[in-house]
C-alpha cells in the first residue's frame, strides 16, 4: 500500500474504535507511512494484535509508532520484524515497553 496507501487507511481507522487485529505486514509504507498510522494507532483501545512486518519503517517510525502504542493496553501481539530498526529503535520499544501496563 505503501505511504499514500496509509494515508487512505487513517481515515477509515479512525471510525474502527473496536479493531482488535491488525495485519499490515510487506507493504513497505516506510517511516512516512508508520508515521502517518501512528496519529490514528494510539485511539485503537481495542487493538489486541499489530502486525507490521516487512514495511521498512526503520528507528525514526518504530520510535513514532513506540510514543503511542504504550497506550494501547489491550496490545498483546506486537510484530515489527523485518523492519531495520537498528539499536536506536529498539532502544524506543524498550522505552514504551518498561512504561507499559499492559502484557505486550
Amino acid at each position: 500500500i505503501r505511504a499514500e496507501g496509509a494515508g487512505v487507511l487513517v481515515g477509515v481507522l479512525g471510525e474502527c474504535k473496536a479493531l482488535a487485529h491488525f495485519h499490515l505486514s510487506e507493504n513497505r509504507f516506510g517511516a512516512e507511512g508508520a508515521e502517518v498510522l501512528a496519529g490514528v494507532l494510539g485511539e485503537c483501545k481495542a487493538l489486541a494484535h499489530l502486525d507490521m512486518s516487512g514495511n521498512e519503517i526503520g528507528a525514526e517510525g518504530v520510535g513514532r509508532l513506540a510514543e503511542v502504542l504504550g497506550d494501547c493496553n489491550a496490545l498483546t501481539h506486537l510484530d515489527l520484524s523485518t523492519n531495520e530498526i537498528g539499536g536506536e529503535g529498539a532502544e524506543r520499544l524498550a522505552e514504551m515497553l518498561g512504561a507499559r501496563r499492559c502484557s505486550l
